[in-house]
């Protein structure tokens, strides 16, 4: 079935039943409200509900989960009116009105360019990735670890390192209810802590750091290990961000160039990111499978129907920006420097999501993936950009330019080759968790869950006191990002010119 472009539009002014019988009319009033026409044009916030509906109504994967979501849910347009008015913003309306008890990861904003940054990996920051644990079992009072510190950032000119204790910001104690608010701030005094023999005490050392608008380079570390001979790579990935798959690729290009054998790809802290990203660095791995299957996908009943069973599968390639190239302008495709690897150890943790997840789901029915960590979030499902523009809403053309909203609903939902998801988590093959007292320099070989990867790769018995020491395991409250709307999220591309997807544009919206 064929949607139309919105149901009530159709419905022309005159034939909206306004009269009881033929013989006597009914003249309309100022005060007879239910019989005057409502408008949606010339009303800012209606029209930005408006696009809301219509972008959930046809990409939506829950839409069939939402009865207002349905194409017959308003019998009239002053009825559809109503309800969008009886929401009190496009925020309320979205998240209130539209969207499924069951989804956590759809989103609006109302600033389309800070969602494309984040997306870029640009975001305002001090620098600083850090986790928050409970201090103790009987008390709401906080600990903050930083994870690891961006290069160049204000946390690094300040000398900031991983495995140091913060349990103060701006003189007060972080606890269950004020974190959020403390690290929200633009300027942060930071006061530090150590472990003794009593537990976290603060040791008088405080540190001002300002946030900044940061480009983050998710690329953390790449360097080639000897371990007893064997020519290790070691990557340490935070993010899918496509506007650094030019320099992801470099990095294996060195790690083939070192004759590196065996690979460990550190995920621990990657919440997710770009799709296509995640299939370029599958590539990289692996090479031996260009044009197979590394996901199969399903959308909403009303686009998968019209959709071939090609056209929902995303397959492994040897090209970055293969078949995206058109929003990338000025940019060549480029050969993807490939491993032909048959194993790979992938360390993931509880803040490792979607795209990460991904990864390891998705070369599971080809190679061998040893997953060493904790059980991941799961996150199967992927979104896109809508904004308030033609239909069918990703691109910019026709842009409502008297506001800057955009949503980011999922679409899609996926299974690897063999028809596998992981909406509970994938369950590490090795568990091993970060202890605090024990957190190790990311890269080096003493590193705790690197050198139970290394230990996995050859028994090396120095590792062993590295890998059983430490005794502070973290109560996870939150942790970096967590506030950010792209938090765990993978979203996909704009679909190429001559995809199916695109197709829909011209088969489904009609005047």
């Amino acid at each position: 079935m064929k949607l139309n472009k919105y149901l009530l539009l159709l419905v022309a002014a005159g034939s909206i039943l306004t009269s009881c019988s033929s013989e006597e009319e009914i003249p309309k009033t100022d005060g007879d409200a239910d019989l005057q026409e409502k408008s949606i044009e010339g009303n800012l916030e209606r029209e930005i509900k408006d696009f809301v509906w219509k972008g959930l109504n046809f990409w939506y994967l829950y839409k069939a989960e939402v009865p207002k979501l349905q194409d017959d849910a308003f019998a009239t347009q002053n009825e559809y009116i109503d309800f969008m008015d009886s929401y009190s913003s496009p925020e309320s309306f979205f998240n209130n009105g539209l969207l499924y008890e069951g989804d956590r990861f759809s989103w609006i904003v109302d600033n389309y360019e800070d969602l494309e940054n984040s997306f870029a990996g640009v975001r305002t920051t001090t620098g600083i990735n850090y986790g928050l644990s409970y201090i103790s079992s009987d008390s709401n009072d906080l600990v903050g670890i930083i994870r690891y510190v961006v290069p160049g950032s204000p946390a690094d000119n300040e000398n900031l390192k991983r495995g140091m204790l913060f349990t103060e910001i701006d003189g007060q104690q972080l606890t269950v209810e004020n974190y959020r608010s403390l690290l929200g701030g633009e300027s942060l005094t930071f006061g530090f802590a150590d472990y003794t023999a009593n537990g976290i005490v603060t040791n008088g050392n405080v540190a001002t750091v300002s946030k900044v608008q940061l480009n983050e380079n998710p690329i953390l570390v790449a360097k080639t290990l000897d371990v007893d001979g064997i020519k290790v790579g070691y990557l340490m990935y935070n993010s899918f961000v496509h506007d650094y798959d030019g320099e992801l690729n470099d990095a294996f290009g060195q790690f083939k160039n070192d004759g590196i054998t065996e690979l460990v790809l550190d995920l621990r802290y990657n919440g997710g990111g770009r799709v296509s990203s995640a299939v370029d660095l599958a590539s990289m791995i692996t090479g031996q499978f260009n044009g197979e299957v590394i996901i199969r996908t399903r959308y909403n009943p009303t686009i998968d129907v019209q959709l071939s069973e090609a056209s929902k599968v995303t397959k492994f390639d040897n090209m970055i920006f293969d078949g995206n190239e058109s929003d990338h302008p000025g940019h060549t495709p480029t050969a993807i420097n490939s491993l032909n690897l048959d194993k790979v150890y992938v360390i993931a943790t509880r803040s490792s999501a979607s795209a990460s997840e991904l990864i390891i789901n998705g070369l599971a029915p080809y190679i061998d993936v040893v997953h060493v960590g904790q059980k991941t979030v799961g996150k199967v499902q992927a979104s896109i950009t809508l904004y308030d523009a033609n239909p069918p809403y990703y691109e910019k053309t026709g842009l409502n330019t008297k506001h800057k909203y955009a949503m980011q609903p999922l679409i899609s939902t996926s299974v690897n080759a063999s028809g596998e998801a992981y909406p509970e988590g994938l369950i590490p093959d090795i568990e091993k968790v970060e202890k605090w007292d024990n957190f190790g320099t990311l890269g080096e070989m003493d590193e705790p869950l690197l050198a139970t990867a290394l230990n996995e790769i050859k028994s090396n018995r120095s590792f062993e006191r590295t890998i059983k020491a430490g005794k502070f395991i973290p109560t996870y409250v939150g942790e970096s990002l967590e506030d950010e709307d792209a938090y765990q999220n993978m979203y996909i591309d704009v679909p190429s010119e001559d995809s199916e997807i695109k197709k829909l544009k011209t088969t489904t919206f009609k005047d």
